[in-house]
């Protein structure tokens, strides 16, 4: 198995010249062979192959390429190479109109990498040698072994390495028996099939004033000025601050989720779809559904967890204890059934609905396998109210 891990280094200015220049070199050379190839196939239909533009480069350098490491270029070029690559996936699908890689501007090439060679952590571990640039100061926060390849990346004023290593699938198997259903959302970011609760942070909305304040001033600045380069910076570190807040909360968030419940089950939402709607796509946005469900995904797979995926449709419609229909809005916040009379929250009963379809035993609202008599519901419902299950406080954090 891959894993990556990201660092931050601090180059010195004289460092930093070296990484910008890099940076710029391959941008040249990735742009360059990017007009190449679209001049032959637009010529006769036919590509350049990596191996023809690395022969080529190697016989052909200019001054600028010569201060960058041999490998360096090499990584430029397969990069472009698998760019080609899944243009011409899309052009033999013919789903999607198939367009050509784009030119890369100076804002839109962050990274350059070391395939194999041309890295290597010092003795210290303070410190990572990177051919061509020196020795630059690292903040080693884990230790990896057996690494493959370093990518370097610059985010706006900072400075990162990404080390990529193989590590031995060894999991360490989760032994707990606990299942939950977990329904996503936006008033409750959470909601479990045990009528736990996740509170959503809205992280967007935390910063939204600050980021229109900063893109107000930024509008004003004159264009190509100092200014504007200083003010765009600002703007920049208020969106870093927003992404990372809500990493930040996504890792903590699955990592417990993880070691709380041996089998996770989520709905597969069609997010792309549900950002159609306008009036809620912001806030769908800022929820980031996909990416905390692709988080639980992989740590769940390394700790040993079962994680499972189900239809989503009809969950928060269909009674969790009596299977009929019960067509509700979307400002509709309680799940009221005619034909059973069951009452409750209804990201509740569409949780319990989406463990229901992960092949479980069969739950209700009340947390058994045998649903109630209409008799007894009402003094169920009415010992459930009393009895609610208190908010995980390791998740609400």
């Amino acid at each position: 198995m891959i894993k990556s891990f990201k660092y931050r280094i601090s180059p010195t200015p004289r460092q930093e010249l070296k990484l910008l220049q890099t940076l710029t070199t391959c941008r040249f050379l990735y742009n360059n062979s990017l007009s190449e190839r679209i001049n032959k196939y637009k010529e006769s239909k036919e590509s350049i192959s990596y191996v023809e533009q690395a022969n080529n480069l190697t016989q052909n350098k200019n001054k600028y390429q010569q201060k960058v490491h041999s490998q360096v270029l090499q990584g430029t070029l397969k990069r472009l190479d698998q760019a080609f690559s899944n243009f011409f996936r899309r052009v033999k699908t013919k789903k999607l109109k198939a367009g050509f890689p784009r030119f890369k501007s100076d804002n839109n090439y962050n990274s350059f990498y070391y395939p194999q060679s041309g890295f290597k952590i010092t003795n210290d571990q303070k410190r990572i040698k990177l051919s061509k640039i020196g020795e630059v100061k690292l903040k080693y926060s884990r230790e990896v072994e057996n690494i493959k390849t370093c990518i370097v990346v610059r985010d706006a004023d900072q400075w990162f390495v990404v080390l990529t290593s193989k590590v031995e699938n060894n999991k360490e198997t989760n032994y707990n028996d606990k299942e939950v259903g977990i329904d996503v959302g936006i008033s409750n970011y959470l909601t479990f099939s045990d009528g736990t609760t996740v509170e959503n942070p809205r992280i967007l909305k935390s910063l939204e004033k600050k980021l229109a304040k900063e893109q107000r001033r930024l509008s004003r600045k004159q264009k190509w000025s100092n200014n504007r380069q200083k003010q765009k910076l600002k703007v920049i570190k208020v969106h870093r601050k927003i992404k990372n807040s809500r990493n930040d909360f996504l890792h903590k968030l699955s990592t417990n989720l993880v070691k709380d419940y041996g089998k996770i089950v989520f709905e597969d939402l069609n997010i792309k779809g549900m950002l159609k709607n306008h009036k809620l796509a912001k806030h769908i946005s800022d929820c980031s559904w996909y990416k905390l469900i692709e988080m639980t995904r992989y740590k769940a797979e390394s700790a040993g967890c079962e994680f499972v995926l189900v239809n989503a449709r009809n969950t928060s419609q269909i009674c969790s204890n009596c299977d009929s229909i019960e067509k509700k809005t979307l400002s509709e916040r309680v799940h009221k059934c005619s034909s059973c009379g069951l009452e409750l929250d209804r990201d509740h009963n569409a949780a319990i609905n989406i463990l229901n379809r992960a092949g479980t035993a069969r739950i209700n609202a009340f947390g058994g396998n045998v649903r109630p008599s209409l008799d007894s519901l009402n003094q169920n419902l009415a010992v459930s109210m009393k009895e609610e299950s208190p908010p995980n406080q390791a998740l609400a954090r």
